[in-house]
């Protein structure tokens, strides 16, 4: 036994390192197979060339995005070092409105005016600052860099995964089996469920808003949609939803553009905030149902542990969790009717009293 558990040891040591991306992997694998399994059915039985369109696919879905918004970062920061190099940068003045706000306008309107008066000051006397945020900022992409690298990875071992899925499959019931006779092939199958229900409620439809919100930003020409786009589709998967980043984007709106396309804008954007509301009770609804204050702080504690992987990392293993506590406390399956009820204890006669 002491040998069994000094190999197992440093196996744990060995693989420790792509334990994360082995794991997203598999949920990828899982999440996908059922499209895997069309597409292999639609093209004749290729397992291969099947699992090869889905990676090629996802690394478009992922890679395009994060292009877009490198590209719109890229000039926005080209055009402002172009701007300091001549001098010519400088900040419009306070909008009058402003002066009519309650309580803070008039300062808010004075402080507004007199950075834009003499920004170079202003810069000078908060260099410090500045420094110390930009390094936070700069060593935050940096994670989020090596996130969307250890991402890319997954998807790509996912996509072998996929070809031997049969296999795979077989493999994890002998071991369940090994472990909880046939209870734990029921675990192991209802934590395939699980994450099919939990990327279809929380990834598909933050994905669905993203996609939206891109299009929307696009067609009325919002100034850095790219970067926009990617923030609605973070705090989808966070549970926030895109009214974060809508809500200003149409008071900016209001006081940009013409009242007749503000108003096309936000008829458009309006649906876009409530979508989720809807599509998310439906697609979690087929199979298991993981509650939202579960999914909620999976993805918050997830993202705060492991990053951009923990944000899709996070719910699905507090959902699978969830679901395989739920099956152990109650195998019956039915924790609303009368023999599922736990006993109830009857404080008066100091005695067990079971449903029956």
């Amino acid at each position: 036994m002491g040998i069994v558990g000094l190999f197992a040891y440093w196996t744990v040591v060995l693989i420790a390192p792509f334990a994360l991306i082995v794991i997203w992997s598999a949920i990828l694998a899982v999440a996908l197979f059922p499209i895997f399994e069309a597409l292999s059915r639609l093209i004749g039985n290729r397992p291969v060339i099947a699992a090869a369109i889905i990676v090629v696919f996802c690394l478009v879905l992922i890679i395009a995005p994060l292009a877009l918004v490198a590209v719109n970062f890229a000039d926005t920061a080209q055009v402002l070092i172009d701007k300091l190099r001549t001098g010519n940068f400088t900040l419009p003045s306070a909008p009058a409105a402003i002066r009519e706000w309650p309580v803070v306008g008039e300062r808010i309107h004075d402080a507004w005016n007199k950075i834009a008066g003499d920004l170079a000051a202003t810069i000078v006397k908060f260099q410090a600052p500045i420094r110390e945020v930009t390094g936070v900022i700069v060593t935050k992409l940096a994670l989020i860099g090596g996130g969307v690298l250890s991402f890319v990875v997954s998807i790509i071992l996912s996509g072998v995964l996929l070809t031997r899925s049969a296999r795979l499959a077989a493999t994890i019931q002998v071991l369940a089996s090994r472990i909880a006779g046939e209870k734990g092939v029921g675990f192991a199958r209802l934590a395939g469920a699980t994450v099919r229900n939990v990327s279809r409620g929380v990834i598909g439809v933050a994905f669905l808003q993203a996609l939206l919100c891109g299009l929307c930003f696009t067609l009325f020409g919002v100034p850095a949609g790219g970067p926009l786009t990617f923030l609605v589709f973070a705090l989808c998967l966070m549970q926030l939803g895109p009214a974060l980043i809508l809500l200003p984007v149409i008071v900016w709106a209001w006081f940009s553009w013409p009242t007749w396309i503000a108003l096309a804008f936000t008829v458009v954007a309006i649906p876009i905030m409530i979508v989720d509301n809807i599509l998310k009770p439906i697609l979690m609804a087929r199979g298991l149902s993981t509650p939202m204050p579960v999914i909620l702080i999976g993805v918050i504690g997830g993202t705060l542990s492991q990053g951009l992987l923990g944000l899709f990392l996070g719910p699905v293993v507090l959902g699978v969790f969830y679901e395989l506590l739920k099956a152990w406390a109650w195998p019956s399956g039915s924790t609303g009717s009368e023999n599922s009820r736990p006993a109830r204890f009857d404080a008066q006669s100091e005695r067990i009293e079971h449903p029956q």
